[in-house]
């Protein structure tokens, strides 16, 4: 696969993320949206139900991964590459390094709560026994419009 042909695919993933930004702002969540992929499948999907299932540690890439291990039957997600509209807070960031997911690609930056080099790098600490392969800005102007216009609403 050539490089364009990579950049290509990191936008189908990205969009199929934007798709679950969108249900997560129907339910009045926050709208993210994340998906995990391992071979060119879609293994797992998920967007934020914080409020929905009254779980604070329900964020979409929770979410994603959970139904990743489950799809697999392993915790380990080796070789998959995880898509997420908005980069990872530390929590996140962290399950995806227990997770041994391989590559991160995020869309909108987050400058209080990012954790890939924003506002803190939890995700690739120099401590970190797993090192993840980190993309960001990817369709970040969509990315960060749903954002946007969702808080925008609420104000």
């Amino acid at each position: 696969m050539t490089e364009k042909e990579d950049v290509n695919n990191d936008d189908y993933y990205m969009l199929r993320a934007l798709d679950l930004a969108a249900q997560a702002a129907e339910n009045g969540e926050v709208p993210v949206g994340a998906v995990l992929v391992l071979n060119g499948e879609i293994i797992g999907e998920g967007y934020n139900q914080v409020i929905t299932l009254s779980d604070a540690s329900a964020h979409a890439e929770a979410q994603a991964i959970r139904a990743a291990g489950r799809a697999i039957n392993n915790y380990r997600l080796v070789d998959a590459t995880l898509y997420v509209t908005l980069e990872p807070c530390a929590m996140c960031a962290g399950l995806i390094t227990h997770a041994r997911v391989k590559r991160l690609v995020f869309g909108a930056t987050d400058p209080r709560t990012g954790a890939t080099g924003t506002a803190i790098d939890v995700l690739n600490h120099r401590t970190m026994n797993h090192k993840v392969d980190v993309q960001g800005g990817i369709l970040a102007e969509a990315c960060g419009d749903i954002l946007r216009q969702f808080f925008r609403a609420r104000r």
